[in-house]
């Protein structure tokens, strides 16, 4: 099956988004400006990706076949947002990897980290640490232990959660290096579950930590559990911090391959699924600028950013 999208017409009645200038220049400029058909200008283009199976491969972790589109990406000024289900101290890691200082989403939506030269002031509601401006939308792992251990004490064969785990049990089910797989365990919002029980006994569970303020995310490997957050709650308040400090609202693009990135994907302008080797797309409520991706992993990562950027007309001949 070839690249495609559900469907391409404009969403919720918005003005389609088709910028006929440089990138660059319209974001220079810092004026709202129509085209001579009447459609809006971007002057700030976002784009909010998952990791892993996403940006990164599913199996090696690898993402060299974005490679030369992120460099692009870069050249236009284009922030590339790393959402994950990934501790902070992974994506600290990962940032350096990919040469990336924007900003960051860790842990399914738990927490915004903001370095402190991105915007010229420090958005309401969040707090300085270790040279980010963070806000959180969750409590933090301890609570989430607790009720584990005590309110889902009746399906603790079911499951066995990351505290249980040592360094070598991550590397086996993950694939990471042991340093990885380190990073991976330092939990600050949640509690990754691996599910050992059949699918009515974790509905039953779902259904309980539900009514106990839990939020329970499936990813590509583990059930998260964490607080009332999601990725999609934390993309739509950092767009509005972009908006207050550029004084434009910025068009997003969400990239995701897997159930925990329904709401990001929900949530963006526009959505770019990518397909999965190990399970079907997630269904989406909407169907409007809605992309599927032939490729999997950085592959269909690539194809898929390539196209959206095409379709909204946002780069130029130099760049194309």
């Amino acid at each position: 099956m070839s690249t495609r999208f559900l469907k391409t017409s404009t969403r919720r009645g918005l003005p389609e988004r088709r910028p006929t200038e440089d990138y660059r220049e319209q974001r220079s400029s810092g004026k709202h400006e129509e085209s001579d058909k009447g459609r809006e200008r971007v002057k700030q283009l976002l784009i909010y990706t998952d990791l892993d199976g996403s940006l990164l491969d599913h199996h090696d972790y690898s993402h060299a076949a974005a490679d030369k589109l992120l460099a692009e990406l870069e050249q236009l000024g284009v922030p590339v947002i790393p959402v994950s289900s990934k501790t902070r101290a992974e994506l600290m890691v990962l940032r350096d990897e990919l040469r990336n200082n924007h900003p960051f989403i860790a842990e399914n939506g738990a927490a915004v980290f903001i370095p402190e030269d991105c915007f010229d002031e420090q958005p309401a509601g969040t707090a300085r640490r270790d040279g980010f401006f963070v806000r959180e939308f969750s409590l933090p792992r301890s609570y989430w232990l607790q009720k584990l251990e005590t309110a889902a004490r009746l399906f603790r064969r079911d499951f066995t959660g990351f505290e249980a785990l040592s360094v070598d049990d991550i590397v086996q089910l993950t694939g990471l290096a042991p340093d990885a797989a380190g990073r991976a365990a330092q939990r600050e919002y949640g509690e990754p579950l691996r599910w050992k029980g059949d699918d009515e006994r974790k509905a039953a569970f779902i259904r309980l930590m539900e009514q106990h303020g839990a939020t329970i995310l499936e990813g590509g490997r583990f059930m998260h559990v964490s607080g009332d957050c999601d990725k999609g709650r934390a993309l739509r308040w950092l767009n509005a911090q972009y908006a207050r400090q550029a004084g434009v609202t910025p068009v997003s693009i969400a990239v995701g391959d897997s159930q925990n990135d329904i709401a990001m994907l929900e949530a963006a302008d526009y959505a770019i699924i990518i397909r999965s080797p190990s399970h079907e797309p997630p269904a989406l409520a909407r169907s409007e600028d809605v992309l599927v991706t032939e490729g999997v992993g950085p592959v269909g990562w690539d194809e898929g950013i390539r196209k959206v950027l095409e379709t909204i007309n946002i780069r130029d001949n130099d760049n194309g």
